[in-house]
């Protein structure tokens, strides 16, 4: 398959995903219950007839917390990469150790990019990147050494965070934003963390 030349590619001045991605950014809403520490932080409910203690009060939060929360590639967009040739398998092998946490673009360095992938022409590294891009992975920016990542398909951290900041920033333009919010509750014993496939993660 033939690929636009990478100068052919569109640039932009921010990122071209994140639209999109705000709006598919699925969080939950899960109920915590803190347990008190000690006896000297739990209320008592006391009968004032007979004197008895009848219960005792519970302290519970709210957290939001994304499904997908700490993954690197999401399973739900992981067709972006059935078209992917060899050259840009390789590039997006090193972009992944560029993303920083909570970050919609990377800094690509050629060099860098050659040295890891072993191609010794930068013919197959400017394929591959343009490959990349009409994947939808990532997007050019009005800047040569600078590239945008969709949210939806990689991201190193936290999304929810990362698309609250973005919905803030943006409402501080245009009060036009507004994030798409799938709430359930789920009541749970013990706070914890909550991953991609349920597995902990680390920001």
């Amino acid at each position: 398959m033939k690929y636009k030349s990478l100068t052919k590619q569109e640039a932009f001045d921010e990122n071209p995903f994140v639209e999109k991605a705000i709006q598919d950014i699925k969080i939950v809403q899960r109920t915590q219950v803190i347990r008190p520490q000690n006896q000297n932080e739990i209320q008592l409910i006391v009968n004032s007839g007979s004197g008895e203690v009848q219960g005792h009060t519970a302290f519970m939060k709210y957290v939001e917390v994304d499904e997908e929360q700490f993954a690197k590639v999401y399973l739900s967009q992981f067709a972006a990469f059935w078209e992917l040739t060899k050259p840009a398998i390789r590039v997006f092998g090193f972009i992944i150790t560029r993303l920083k946490p909570k970050q919609d673009y990377f800094y690509f360095d050629m060099e860098d990019c050659m040295i890891y992938t072993g191609y010794t022409h930068r013919n197959n590294i400017l394929t591959g990147l343009s490959c990349l891009i009409e994947c939808g992975i990532i997007a050019r920016s009005n800047k040569a050494y600078k590239y945008f990542i969709n949210p939806l398909v990689v991201f190193n951290g936290d999304r929810v965070s990362f698309a609250k900041t973005y919905i803030k920033k943006k409402k501080s333009n245009a009060d036009s934003q507004q994030l798409s919010m799938f709430d359930r509750h789920e009541d749970v014993t013990q706070p914890r963390e909550v991953g991609s496939g349920e597995q902990k993660g680390k920001k």
